[in-house]
């Protein structure tokens, strides 16, 4: 007789990981449920104080875009600051000075 714990059966093992997926899948639909259920309501109160900011005439807050509109990260719609030629010119001299120093020193 085989020392140590007994085999387990491969049916069974199957059994359970797929019981252990089905309770999974359980739980994130529920937490996928309580997620819309609070971005409503989140919705709901925006959409309160957007219309509170308008009638008191103050600026108004763009609306979220709808769930089937793509949405552009502002890092993406950011300008970079660019440097004027005269800027460009001494940042180089500046630069092209302090290797200089560097390269006697060395």
């Amino acid at each position: 007789m085989p020392r140590g714990r007994p085999r387990k059966n491969p049916n069974d093992v199957l059994i359970k990981s797929a019981e252990f997926i089905g309770w999974a899948l359980g739980g994130i639909e529920r937490e996928i449920l309580d997620t819309r259920h609070r971005l409503a309501a989140l919705t709901a109160q925006a959409n309160q104080l957007r219309t509170r900011i308008g009638a008191k005439g103050a600026r108004a807050v763009p609306a979220p875009p709808s769930p089937g509109e793509t949405v552009v990260p502002a890092a993406a719609k950011r300008r970079r600051r660019r440097m004027s030629p005269e800027a460009r010119k001494r940042m180089s001299e500046m630069m092209k000075k302090r290797w200089a120093e560097r390269r006697k020193k060395s």
